[in-house]
């Protein structure tokens, strides 16, 4: 069920996720991850959501029978995909357009065949049938009560090859009730300004109301669609994240917030922009893939400054090197220190963490210095904010901030005659005045001693208890020494509120993984709000 949407009918925002975004390869959703995807878009704010092709595989079935019963949509239409009836026959008792209507979707999308190429040879019937076909099975849903649009499959193709047939595909639509004629990029091969000027001229020959779905082979979906709203496009269909066949699809997030904060045009309801960047990494979630970290708007990076020039500016006035404020879109400026960084880069990062620098010059300049020596050895601090963190209390304090001394530390790796493996470590540490011997096993030697570390630490810190490493990363630096190389590890921990990051640089792969570790735990017991030892 659908409630009324604050939004009117002028402009569409289509989603397609969960039928063409999931056509990727590495996506395979189940019913319930389907379910999960629509709730988020329509939190978000999309109108329409195309769930999929009923009739077609059981899990589509599935899917718009129980997103009837168990979503209580707000915001979006639930949109059924399908085809045109079959050539020769009608559309009242062709069977999968029987599907589409038993789906319950109040919008019904129909796939039609633009390019006469494809007519003749895919579909093996003659151009006028295929007229024909696109009359009668968009009149005929109409009179059963459905809303319908129209997918023109390979539109720009077949107007290239034969441009009264594609606009005549169009008009036929429009004339036969279809509310929107959606032009198909299928191939992904056309340019920003091809684009605008094929629209632009359909638009003023068919006077029908005109969509665009664009895929990314050429990396122009997104400029694409912009274009096709330049030349009067009412209608984007786009993917969450841009997920899709090949290369993908025009992605969701960029269009919407060009639309809304570079066209001014209000396609989502008040204030849900600022849950963009939410939604995108949720969804990511939901489809088991990393969200990406460069992802213009909700990425990670997307508004992460580096270099020493853009922190002096960003220091006068973020808006000098950002395009938006990126809170309108719920993400965050961060500042990556690393050995391009200068002083206002440190300042700027103190700030974000807490720190005060308190203008102290030497200070900034010591820190500086610090980071860009120890770069030069390998460490990398834009990847590893709780180590920087340590850096810099280090420096701000005048020493190390310590919760435990380690004596020593040692792994051993026992190579068996039936070709097993057994790892044990055993870590000497002092913490509160207490010398604490442990040894533990692991799958490795590194997880052998990060269960050392734990046996040692827990009693004392049961903070520690909560904490859990949720990733790891090795990376041979200097790969020209081979074996004697440096190696540098990072280490992604969590606990179950929030993740940080550490790094440690050894010749070896376990003391360095030793020196993540020591840090990880450190600042996590900073973290918890543990007084560190005096």
């Amino acid at each position: 069920m659908t409630e009324t949407s604050e939004l009117d009918d002028s402009f569409h925002v289509f989603d397609t996720t969960l039928r063409d975004g999931a056509q990727r390869e590495g996506i395979n959703l189940t019913v319930a991850d389907k379910l999960a995807i629509a709730r988020h878009l329509d939190e978000f704010g999309v109108g329409f959501i195309e769930g999929g092709w009923p009739g077609a595989n059981p899990r589509d079935t599935e899917f718009f029978a129980r997103a009837q019963q168990e979503i209580q949509f707000r915001h979006a239409q639930l949109v059924a995909f399908g085809a045109t009836r079959r050539a020769g026959g009608k559309a009242s008792e062709d069977p999968q357009v029987k599907a589409l209507l038993e789906a319950g979707a109040p919008v019904i999308t129909l796939v039609a065949k633009s390019h006469d190429r494809h007519v003749e040879l895919a579909l093996r019937t003659t151009l006028d049938e295929n007229l024909e076909m696109v009359r009668d099975t968009v009149s005929y849903l109409r009179d059963q009560g459905r809303r319908v649009f129209v997918d023109c499959e390979h539109f720009f193709d077949g107007y290239r090859a034969n441009p009264e047939y594609a606009k005549a595909v169009v008009r036929t639509a429009s004339e036969a009730g279809a509310d929107v004629v959606v032009l198909c990029d299928t191939n992904g091969g056309m340019l920003p300004a091809q684009v605008q000027a094929v629209v632009s001229t359909v638009l003023a020959d068919t006077g029908a109301r005109l969509g665009i779905h664009a895929q990314d082979d050429t990396g122009c979906a997104v400029a694409n669609t912009l274009a096709a709203v330049d030349a009067g496009a009412t209608h984007v269909q786009c993917t969450a994240n841009g997920y899709g066949e090949r290369v993908g699809n025009a992605n969701l997030f960029p269009v919407v917030a060009a639309l809304e904060l570079k066209y001014g045009k209000k396609v989502l309801p008040e204030g849900h922009l600022r849950e963009m960047t939410r939604i995108s990494h949720a969804i990511a979630e939901v489809v088991n893939l990393t969200p990406s970290t460069h992802q213009p708007y909700v990425g990670v990076s997307a508004f992460a400054h580096k270099a020493g020039l853009h922190a002096s500016a960003i220091k006068v006035d973020p808006d000098l090197y950002q395009h938006i404020d990126p809170e309108q879109v719920g993400n965050t400026m961060r500042m990556l220190v690393s050995d391009m960084a200068g002083r206002a880069s440190v300042e700027l990062k103190g700030k974000e963490l807490g720190i005060d620098l308190g203008g102290d010059r030497e200070l900034v300049g010591r820190v500086v210095e610090r980071v860009k020596e120890r770069e030069l050895k390998g460490y990398t601090y834009e990847a590893a904010d709780a180590s920087f963190e340590l850096l810099l209390r280090t420096e701000v304090e005048g020493r190390p901030l310590k919760y435990f001394d380690v004596e020593s530390w040692r792994a051993i790796v026992e190579d068996r005659p039936d070709g097993s493996h057994a790892n044990e470590a055993t870590v000497k540490l002092w913490a509160k005045s207490e010398r604490i011997v442990a040894t533990a096993e692991g799958n490795g030697p590194v997880n052998a001693l990060d269960r050392a570390l734990r046996v040692a630490l827990e009693k004392i810190y049961p903070q520690l208890a909560k904490l859990e490493l949720v990733d790891y990363k090795v990376r041979i630096l200097e790969g020209k020494h081979g074996t004697q190389s440096t190696t540098r590890v990072l280490i992604a921990t969590s606990d179950g509120a929030g993740e940080w990051s550490t790094v440690g640089v050894a010749d070896n792969v376990i003391a360095a993984s030793w020196q993540a570790l020591e840090d990880a735990y450190t600042y996590g017991l900073l973290r918890a709000g543990v007084e560190p030892a005096s």
